[in-house]
């Protein structure tokens, strides 16, 4: 096999690979695409392993999360990104064991921070839950 066939088949087989939008070993989803034994999730794509997940994508391992994407063994997350097993997220990216952050960047093993500050467990809620009624954001169980 030369340079020019490898590559040509490499091609071949990512395209395959991406009109493929069968979902296999799934129970209960619904709308999902490219999903693999996920339970019960809603407008997922290319999830695995997932569970009660709501408009997510690219996400392995991880539970009860919404309008999420690029998750790892992560639960209870909203509208985060590229996140490692980490709880309770919310407009976070980039977050690495972490639990409770709201709008946190680039953390790791850190909890009740906002804007990637500390915060003691009270305070977190109560400006949190003040966060999220000016910013529109629904609380999601």
């Amino acid at each position: 096999m030369n340079r020019q066939a490898f590559e040509t088949r490499l091609r071949a087989l990512v395209a395959q690979a991406k009109s493929d939008i069968t979902n296999t070993g799934c129970v209960g989803c619904e709308a999902c695409t490219s999903c693999a034994d996920c339970t019960f999730c809603i407008r997922g794509k290319g999830l695995q392993r997932c569970s009660y997940c709501t408009d997510c994508a690219d996400c392995r391992d991880s539970h009860h999360c919404e309008k999420s994407s690029l998750l790892d063994g992560c639960s209870h997350t909203l509208d985060s990104v590229h996140c490692v097993r980490s709880n309770y997220l919310i407009r976070s990216q980039q977050c690495a064991d972490c639990n409770y952050c709201f709008g946190c960047v680039g953390l790791s093993r850190k909890d009740f921070h906002i804007l990637n500050e500390p915060y003691d467990r009270s305070s977190y809620f109560a400006l949190t839950q003040a966060l999220m009624q000016e910013l529109g954001i629904k609380a999601h169980g």
